[in-house]
């Protein structure tokens, strides 16, 4: 059984596959291209980012990191209501790709809140 560690590195790794394959499908547009373009940069930033995570050397390099994960994983969250609100894809095709985002967001947002209160570095 892999660790939790590998798998949520198989989970956001299967996540970005599905940004890059929901990116072949979007309209060949303006929109569709911009907006896809940015999707497709922070929604497999998540992943390698989170990789970067697993290597980090210290708390606070942890905490930096997994930071970073938080902030691609919530503007890829962005891009996908973007896309559903702008009605450049059709929203319950988009439904279970932004709920992944959503969990991976909270999953991240929860692991970044959890290190920096045990860092003492909580700002309220």
């Amino acid at each position: 059984m892999p660790s939790q560690t590998e798998a949520l590195k198989d989970r956001t790794k299967a996540f970005a596959i599905r940004i890059v394959k929901l990116l072949r499908v979007l309209p060949k547009t303006p929109e569709g291209r911009a907006i896809g373009a940015q999707l497709l940069r922070s929604g497999t930033s998540v992943a390698s980012n989170y990789r970067a995570v697993c290597r980090a050397r210290s708390k606070a390099e942890f905490i930096t990191k997994i930071g970073v994960v938080v902030e691609e994983a919530d503007e890829t969250v962005f891009w996908l209501d973007l896309l559903i609100e702008a009605e450049v894809v059709v929203a319950n095709r988009m439904g279970p790709l932004l709920a992944e985002a959503n969990e991976l967001l909270a999953i991240f947002a929860a692991s970044q809140r959890t290190a920096k209160l045990g860092s003492g570095s909580v700002r309220k």
